[in-house]
């Protein structure tokens, strides 16, 4: 076992700390206020590596491990939570490609993707399809050369902006075997977009509906053959909910530092708040929740790396523990500033939106109880 950094892993945190600290932080507030989706930041990511973490160095990425995402996205997260948010999208978008596309596909997609030239965005939720994926009802009937999409995808990350669109549809029969992954690129006939969301937080990316009506995508961007949809989504999704949880560590880490910088200014009754040993001991869980949840991440991102066979189990895990300990965490310290943290010239309040959302998407923290759950009562 191996509980420390290696010296690569610590330099690859510290670059990212300094981009979070340097690009992400300073705009982070504005970002959310207005608002505004930073491609122009995100794309100096990319440069950094970060738009194809773990995308084959052949094709740009970076060819890192699992282990080194989450690293990664933590350290960003403590930056702009929503932000380093989507870039874990855009990543699993990626991968996706490049783990089951063909070596033509690969080369036509992924240059562009891991410079963040293209942006992706990846499309599994349905209005009537959100916890239970394998209802999905988007249909994509083969006519010669192409398929003929018809339905709608919901909450899409990215959804009117994006370039290319990874896409799980219904070629086939009910149920998870009729599933298939197609890649839409924007401008593609009847392809339009909804109304940009008013959501709760992660305001520095959009969101809208993706609506297909007739439209007509290649079968050349089938990823996969047909009915290997859900297997590509469930298997991204993996990666995805270790991402996730990673961002909600970040932001987590970030409030328990503003909380504990805040304790020892603070004064009331004549004290410091960080000389009354309630908070103190507030302070001490705080803290150890969030180790605890950080070690249980870098595990499941180990055994991913590692294809163990419980992979899926501990991935499952780590989302529900990190996700609800990172809102928990946050939660907490902004109940340490009062009413102060309740304000918008203090950071906490805009991570708590940003979080929030994190027990909900990637698989929301009850499916990963199913999922745990299942796994733990296999015959």
């Amino acid at each position: 076992m191996q509980f420390e950094l290696d010296e690569a892993q610590a330099a690859i945190q510290a670059a990212a700390q300094s981009f979070a600290a340097g690009r992400l932080a300073p705009m982070a507030a504005e970002w959310d206020k207005t608002g505004h989706f930073p491609v122009d930041v995100l794309r100096e990511a990319a440069g950094l590596g970060y738009a194809g973490i773990y995308v084959r160095e052949d094709v740009g990425g970076s060819q890192l491990g699992r282990l080194e995402a989450a690293i990664i996205f933590e350290a960003l997260s403590a930056g702009c939570t929503s932000t380093a948010a989507f870039l874990s999208i855009h990543n699993m978008a990626s991968w996706m490609i490049d783990r089951f596309g063909n070596p033509a596909q690969r080369q036509q997609w992924l240059p562009r993707l891991c410079r963040m030239d293209l942006i992706a965005s990846y499309c599994l939720t349905e209005p009537g399809a959100g916890s239970d994926a394998a209802s999905l009802s988007t249909r994509a009937v083969r006519e010669g050369d192409d398929y003929i999409l018809n339905g709608a995808k919901a909450f899409i990350s990215g959804g009117g902006v994006s370039d290319v669109y990874v896409c799980m549809v219904r070629t086939g029969e009910a149920g998870p075997g009729g599933i298939s992954c197609l890649l839409v690129e924007k401008g593609a006939p009847g392809l339009s977009f909804g109304k940009q969301e008013e959501k709760m937080g992660w305001r520095s990316q959009p969101t809208a509906m993706v609506l297909f009506d007739n439209c007509r995508v290649t079968v050349a961007n089938r990823i996969g053959e047909e009915g290997d949809g859900f297997k590509i989504a469930m298997q991204g999704l993996d990666g995805g909910r270790l991402n996730i949880g990673a961002c909600s560590l970040g932001a987590a880490g970030a409030c328990l530092e503003l909380a504990r910088n805040y304790m020892r200014e603070r004064r009331q009754f004549g004290k410091r708040l960080a000389d009354f040993q309630a908070l103190q001991f507030k302070l001490a869980d705080m803290a150890t929740d969030l180790a605890a949840a950080r070690l249980l991440l870098h595990q499941a991102a180990t055994k991913l790396d590692a294809k163990a066979p419980d992979a899926t189990l501990y991935a499952a895990m780590a989302k529900r523990l990190a996700t609800d300990t990172g809102f928990n965490v946050v939660n907490e310290a902004l109940q340490l500033h009062g009413g102060y943290g309740y304000l918008r010239d203090f950071p906490l309040e805009r991570f708590l939106r940003d979080v929030r959302v994190h027990q909900i998407l990637e698989g929301a923290n009850e499916i990963m109880r199913v999922i745990i759950s299942r796994e733990l009562l296999r015959e």
